[in-house]
């Protein structure tokens, strides 16, 4: 299973990502590509509830294959909400978490 530390140093490690300040009672964590959020991560939820950017038929067909995906309007249309619930495995959450930065790429 994925830990909350796991996303947080996968995230960060990407290149030009930056945390976002937020209001300490939010209990969230906000990183984003640049000006663009690509990952909204509820602090301290267990499950660990993620908000990423999906393309839209990954999202649906995830929806439809795990109980613990749904839809999100977090970020905007085509955003998943994953509960990290044990239904994937840690490669395929940081799988997302990756597909979801690489969403929010500077549009040229």
């Amino acid at each position: 299973m994925v830990s909350e530390d796991d996303i947080v140093k996968f995230a960060t490690a990407l290149e030009g990502v930056t945390e976002r300040e937020v209001e300490p009672d939010t209990k969230q964590r906000i990183f984003c590509r640049g000006e663009r959020i690509f990952l909204v991560m509820s602090q301290g939820a267990t499950p660990i509830r993620l908000n990423l950017r999906c393309d839209a038929k990954l999202g649906a067909t995830l929806r439809e294959r795990y109980e613990s995906v749904m839809q999100s309007l977090v970020l905007g249309r085509g955003g998943i909400e994953l509960l990290c619930t044990g239904q994937l495995d840690a490669t395929d959450v940081l799988d997302l978490v990756r597909h979801s930065y690489e969403m929010s790429a500077p549009e040229e």
